[in-house]
């Protein structure tokens, strides 16, 4: 019998928000392929649970962190170093999104998903950009949304921030392209997660539908006619991050079932 074939063996990845739906899956994901894994979010006591269930997938920590503090950000990601070495591979995971009319969508809530949506990932990239410059190496994937190539209504400061994360990768993209780091996208469509179960619950509130007319209602936009599931993106990202991909830089790949083309 012949070993499995791990792509990623020794390399250190970090995932944001890689405690539940695509962050989970991707942090499993790019454990299957041979990497060390740290997970950040929030909650420390959530962390600590999923880092005992992944880690039946291989080297997993995990660290608590606030991707809004620069300060904290910095602070967390030497701890990560500290644990599995210089991070290899980046992914921008976390992200929020909620839906409001435009006029009805005020300052707070604009710079809040600015703050978590865009922010972070220059944070975040410029804590690990450094270490990549070293090596010589590295994989920045950033979880955009088919949000930042499309408009959708009720849904401007979405919109805004996921197209910006798709023009902050782009740029990097270029300026990286020949230190042996390349910076990608991808574009999830509606997707199997816990926020489109807000998604649908907020339709059944505010038109009456049942739960399952709300749900069919946004697998209509997929030609598939289904809901995207968490670990086809993460098939994406992890093929993304392989030694063999170099040649992907500053794409944003839609994993939307064909509802972009």
């Amino acid at each position: 019998m012949t070993d499995k074939v791990v792509n990623l063996k020794g390399k250190h990845a970090l995932v944001t928000g890689g405690t539940r739906g695509i962050g989970l899956a991707i942090a499993q994901a790019l454990l299957q392929q041979g990497a060390k894994v740290t997970i950040v979010a929030r909650s420390l006591s959530n962390l600590q649970q999923v880092a005992e269930k992944l880690s039946a997938f291989g080297e997993v920590n995990c660290v608590e962190l606030d991707l809004t503090d620069s300060s904290a950000v910095a602070a967390a990601f030497n701890t990560a170093v500290a644990q599995f070495g210089p991070i290899a591979i980046l992914v921008n995971n976390a992200g929020q999104a909620h839906s409001a009319p435009f006029m009805k969508t005020d300052l707070a809530l604009f710079n809040s998903m600015l703050s978590v949506n865009l922010t972070s990932v220059l944070l975040c990239t410029q804590a690990v950009l450094p270490g990549m410059l070293e090596m010589g190496w590295g994989r920045i994937v950033n979880v955009a949304s088919t949000a930042g190539l499309t408009g959708y209504g009720y849904a401007s400061a979405y919109c805004a921030t996921k197209h910006a994360v798709i023009g902050l990768t782009r740029s990097l993209a270029l300026e990286v392209a020949k230190k042996g780091i390349t910076v990608n996208a991808v574009c999830p469509g509606y997707t199997e997660t816990d926020l489109i179960q807000q998604a649908i619950a907020n339709i059944v509130k505010k038109t009456g539908r049942t739960e399952e007319q709300a749900r069919a209602e946004l697998a209509a936009s997929n030609p598939q006619g289904r809901l995207v599931q968490v670990e086809e993106v993460a098939n994406a990202v992890a093929w993304l991050c392989m030694p063999a991909s170099s040649a992907m830089n500053g794409q944003a790949i839609p994993v939307d079932g064909g509802e972009l083309m």
